[in-house]
């Protein structure tokens, strides 16, 4: 499994310690989402990021049809120092469009991760709140030591491994948080209403 993924996470297509950059596989995935559009039509597309791509949906606010950006524990770029964890993966250029994008379209950008879960580090929140205000849902679902639902410590994944889909969990209400906004946003209106 190293072998594979230690190429990977040093490839020139994704940037994962360096701050203050966009990684060059977002040319790629903003083609795509256009693509995607264009093929399928609708009022725009949804883009979930997870883990090692969670914050590519940031990146693909500003160029592209995209009205329904969802970061799932956004983990890059990795590293231990305050600059690193509270980077959001962008250029300074590409901040500032993903920024004037989400205020011009009216965009809401949710965010999730477990508060015990250190490759999400919640400055990378901060971050967010910091630029987007409001427009930024940040959803942070309790993991300390004897929490309430049992979320494991390094509990990671909410909207998979970690995910308890039952009513009434935080990992179910995040999940339905993200489909009311796929909902809301991407679903034309039917002539019924």
């Amino acid at each position: 499994m190293a072998t594979s993924i230690v190429p990977a996470c040093v490839s020139r297509e994704f940037t994962v310690l360096a701050t203050g950059k966009t990684s060059p596989v977002m040319g790629w995935l903003r083609a795509l989402g256009r693509q995607v559009h264009e093929d399928c039509g609708g009022p725009g597309i949804g883009v979930v990021g997870m883990c090692f791509t969670g914050g590519f949906a940031l990146g693909m606010i500003a160029d592209g049809p995209v009205l329904a950006p969802v970061l799932s524990q956004p983990s890059l770029p990795f590293g231990t120092t305050k600059r690193a964890k509270a980077d959001i993966g962008l250029s300074p250029e590409d901040t500032a469009a993903m920024v004037e994008t989400c205020a011009a379209r009216d965009l809401t950008v949710i965010g999730l991760r477990f508060t015990g879960d250190a490759l999400s580090p919640p400055e990378r929140f901060a971050t967010l709140r910091r630029l987007l205000g409001d427009r930024f849902v940040g959803i942070e679902i309790d993991s300390s030591k004897g929490n309430p639902w049992g979320h494991a410590a390094k509990a990671h994944s909410v909207l998979t491994d970690d995910l308890e889909d039952e009513e009434g969990q935080p990992t179910r209400d995040a999940l339905d948080q993200v489909l009311d906004l796929f909902r809301s946003r991407l679903l034309a209106p039917t002539a019924g209403g």
